[in-house]
Parts: structure tokens; sequence; C-alpha cells
């Protein structure tokens, strides 16, 4: 797994033999952006991928941790791992021991949930901005050839926001994702573009944009408005892993795909049956929704989706 490509390659769209404007990004999703549903969407026109967020602390100390959080395959490429962390030796310990199997490493200064808060990572870091620094440089000065990006959220003002990237660039972060919402903001409010053009227009580095992607069009939409290098989509992938291929509702051969992969990769039956009712949520009935999540078990799932939509495993 030594041999990896680095991930900047991917930025460099513009020749005759890829002439696509930005790149299509899983995002990391805790619990669900493992390994099966990675190499899913990279068969419906994504172009990079990122491990659900890990706790570089447990990382680093718990060998259990490290074979529940991560695992990859030679087909799992480009890959970013996110690490959330606060501490930079931290972090560089739990870096060393996944560098050859990964193609860069972001740090995670956008989760907003109270209990990251707490623990003084997430989104608590973009206050932080000295941290996110030490961090960077430490890993940059130790592991010189391994991509080092960060996933932010916005400030209230913008001028912060401004200065946290522009610092971040100076200490050499390769590439940056904006989701253009503050820590306050909730899910159903909108995304603020205009945040996420300013700060690409004052970086000389790739910036990806995130947030409200359910469509192609919408990412069409954020790419016309931003001028961004990548679009990155979660909740989207969530109900149509095949969105950046052009379809409208997740087809079936995803499904039977999917199945096949969360099998032979040995994916436990909570997150196979959560991504499925993603997947299933604009085509079952209610009562067949209620049927379905009385399913306890994959041969139960399994069994189901043959009865039901002629599933064909073989």
């Amino acid at each position: 797994m030594s041999n990896r490509n680095s991930v900047l390659e991917v930025f460099n769209i513009n020749n005759n033999s890829n002439p696509k404007k930005y790149i299509n990004v899983c995002a990391p999703m805790v619990r669900y952006s493992k390994l099966p549903f990675r190499e899913l969407v990279r068969g419906y026109n994504v172009d990079l991928t990122y491990t659900p967020m890990i706790l570089a602390k447990e990382f680093k100390n718990s060998n259990i941790a490290r074979n529940s959080d991560f695992t990859t395959s030679k087909n799992d490429k480009p890959l970013i791992i996110q690490f959330a962390s606060n501490d930079n030796v931290e972090l560089l310990k739990a870096v060393e021991l996944i560098v050859g199997y990964v193609d860069g490493i972001d740090v995670n200064c956008g989760c907003p949930q109270k209990w990251a808060i707490n623990e003084g990572i997430g989104v608590y870091l973009m206050e932080k901005p000295e941290i996110i620094s030490d961090m960077i440089r430490t890993i940059k000065t130790n592991i010189p050839t391994l991509p080092c990006s960060i996933k932010i959220r916005i400030h209230n003002d913008l001028k912060k926001t401004i200065e946290f990237v522009k610092r971040a660039e100076s200490i050499g972060i390769d590439f940056i994702t904006v989701h253009g919402r503050t820590r306050r903001q909730k899910s159903t409010e909108p995304v603020n573009l205009n945040a996420i053009k300013l700060i690409k227009e004052n970086l000389n580095i790739p910036v990806i944009a995130n947030g409200n992607i359910f469509t192609l069009n919408d990412a069409e939409d954020i790419y016309n408005q931003t001028g961004v290098n990548g679009v990155m989509c979660a909740r989207g992938l969530l109900r149509n892993p095949a969105l950046f291929a052009g379809y409208d509702l997740t087809p079936w051969d995803c499904v039977e795909n999917f199945v096949r992969l969360s099998i032979a990769y040995g994916s436990n039956h909570f997150i196979l049956h959560h991504h499925l009712m993603y997947m299933f949520e604009d085509v079952m009935s209610n009562a067949e929704k209620k049927s379905f999540n009385t399913l306890t078990s994959i041969p139960a799932i399994i069994d189901h989706l043959e009865e039901y939509y002629g599933l064909q495993l073989e």
C-alpha cells in the first residue's frame, strides 16, 4: 500500500483527457463514509473520498480503535483520512501509523457537536488558529511529502475567516474545505456562498465547497457561484450515491453493488440497514419502511430485497 499517488494530482483536471470543471468529493461522515460506501461512490463519478472523522488520541492508543475506524483496499484511492485533535504530538503519532495507507490527512475544524467543542476539537479550533498552526507545522516538518488539509466552518465575522485561512495557507496547508455555515447554524439554513467565494478569491491553494448539495444541479450552482476547485457532498450522497453521475434517485444497480460490497467487506447489520434506509427514502412507502425497520439481520435484509426488488447477488 506504499505506492500511493499524491492526492494533489486529483485537482489537475484542466486537461484534454479530463475536461471536468471541478472534482466531486464524498465527505467525511461519522459511521457512514467507510470502505464499502467509499468504493461504491467511486463507481459513480466521485473523485476523492474521506474516512469518517477519527479521534487521533484514540487511534494512537488503541489497536481496537484502529481496526474499527480504518480499513482500506487497493481500490480505495485517492483517500483522505480525517483526524480530530488539538495536540500536535498526538496527531503526529496517529499520522505516523497511517503513512503509506492514505493519500493525505485532514484536520477537522468544523464539527459543531457539543461534545467536540467540550473536548477542544472540531469547530472549537476556529477560535484557536495557533493550535492548528502547531499541528500542521509538526506534520509538514516530520512528514513533508504527505498532503495536509483542513475542513472548516465560517465565522460570523468573515474577516476572521479570511485571516484564519490565509494563516493556514502560509504554514503549508495544501487545500481547504469550507462548510458555508457558522458553528451555530442548522443544516436547514442556507449556505453562505458569498463567503466561500471570498475565501476562494483570497487563496492560491485549491478550495472545496461543502453544504446543501442534493442534486447535480446543486453542485453546478455552487461551482458557478464560487469558482471552487471541488464540491463536497454528505447527506445528498447518502440518499443517492449516484448523485454525481447524474441520477435523480438511487439506481437499482447502485443498491445491488452496495449490498455486495458490504457483504464482501464484512459490514455490520446496523450500517448496511441505515445506508439502505437512506437510499430507499424516496421509494419505500411508509408501511414498507416500518416493515423494513424491523429487520434485525443481514440475511433478513437480503431476503426482503430479493422478495420485493429482485435482488441478485450472484
